[in-house]
């Protein structure tokens, strides 16, 4: 029987342990064959070295989190367990992205984000498809900035369609890039996380890391660069074969959509769509799908997900049954 001691420093312990220590009972009851008791600004665990180191890591997960976003809570601790069957330390301690500013320490946190790390490994090309929240821009960002800090490449560009969400771009204020800031903002606040401030105004300034609109990629050869394509859902079939054919050399591209959030005009097709139909077959093209499982959001982001993907699929079969009616006579 081995112990050890974790000590909670500079955490709110009402809030970290939870309600009645609601977050450690959790982990307990996963772990039966430990024994993980806390007293005061302590967590003391003993049990076999392997699950202690499992129990170990979890709990530093669970202070990632709680540093990044603020609060923990049982639904969160039932998250980071739920790893699908990949051992945990694998899943944590060998699967740093990228260290961030301030000790942030950027990994996967569910199993299909660890898939995308993989899959970005094997692959030049990989679509990452999946909601809003399942951190597939983030951790595609996170995978750029290693390759630039590993010199694997030599530059970064972020790129997305200039498409509007119910607004219109030419009644915002102010120029071109101030109207196109607010739709490159989540891609902003990631670089923001991993480069310190004066090394990412100086990698903009000299185009190390370039973000711009979709438009501006046409022409270009994109060589040496580790290349993300945000949004992809609201790029047109002309737009995103334009995009692949941008691949030069040593490039590796990520391409991140979710194909339920298309704000293209109305029956303008989804490139993205057509793109994943007519690239299925191709060797060296990573497809990984998240879902709602990997949502690290408010909890109530997953029950939203969860609502809207089954509309859509009442909606398909109501189709479905309606075609069979009309084929039937």
């Amino acid at each position: 029987m081995v112990e050890k001691v974790i000590t909670l420093e500079n955490v709110p312990l009402a809030e970290f342990l939870g309600t009645a220590n609601e977050n450690i009972r959790q982990i307990a009851q996963a772990y039966p064959q430990s024994k993980i008791v806390s007293r005061g600004n302590e967590i003391r665990i003993q049990g076999s070295a392997p699950e202690i180191l499992r129990i170990n890591d979890l709990i530093n997960l669970l202070l990632e989190h709680f540093d990044r976003f603020g609060h923990i809570t049982p639904e969160n601790v039932k998250d980071y367990l739920d790893i699908e069957g990949i051992p945990f330390e694998e899943a944590s301690r060998d699967q740093v992205i990228v260290f961030g500013n301030k000790g942030l320490v950027i990994k996967p946190k569910s199993a299909n984000q660890r898939k995308l790390v993989d899959a970005a490994m094997k692959n030049d090309l990989v679509f990452a498809l999946g909601p809003a929240g399942t951190g597939k821009t983030y951790i595609a960002v996170a995978l750029a900035v290693r390759a630039l800090k590993n010199r694997e490449v030599k530059r970064i560009i972020i790129t997305r369609p200039a498409v509007e969400a119910g607004e219109n771009l030419g009644f915002l204020p102010g120029d071109l890039q101030e109207k196109l800031d607010p739709y490159l903002r989540p891609i902003y606040d990631a670089l923001q996380d991993m480069v310190p401030p004066e090394k990412l105004k100086y990698y903009q300034e000299t185009r190390v890391i370039e973000i711009a609109p979709l438009a501006y990629m046409r022409g270009r050869t994109l060589h040496d660069a580790f290349v993300l394509l945000d949004e992809a859902q609201n790029t047109t079939s002309e737009q995103i074969k334009m995009f692949l054919t941008r691949m030069g050399p040593n490039s590796r591209v990520i391409i991140t959509g979710d194909q339920t959030q298309v704000d293209l005009p109305v029956r303008q097709k989804s490139g993205l769509s057509e793109a994943l139909r007519i690239l299925k077959d191709v060797k060296g093209i990573g497809i990984v799908n998240l879902s709602g499982k990997d949502v690290i959001r408010h909890k109530l982001v997953k029950a939203i997900i969860e609502a809207y993907e089954k509309n859509q699929e009442e909606r398909e079969q109501y189709r479905n049954e309606a075609q069979i009616r009309k084929n039937n006579g």
